[in-house]
């Protein structure tokens, strides 16, 4: 049925597809929330800082 090399040749291609799924995962619901979240948070206390030194120089 398989040669020992077209054996070798499909478990590689089933690690690397595997192995890009869980990344994917990995990605989605961990790494992406993760920068969002930072980036949001550093935009808030950015504004928050720009309001008070507005109010400040005023």
């Amino acid at each position: 049925m398989f040669d020992f090399d077209q054996y070798l040749g499909f478990l590689s291609f089933l690690t690397i597809l595997t192995i890009g799924f869980w990344l994917m995962i990995f990605l989605l619901t961990f790494v992406v929330p993760y920068w969002l979240f930072g980036n949001i948070k550093e935009l808030l206390k950015e504004r928050r800082e720009a309001k008070r030194a507005a109010r400040e120089e005023a």
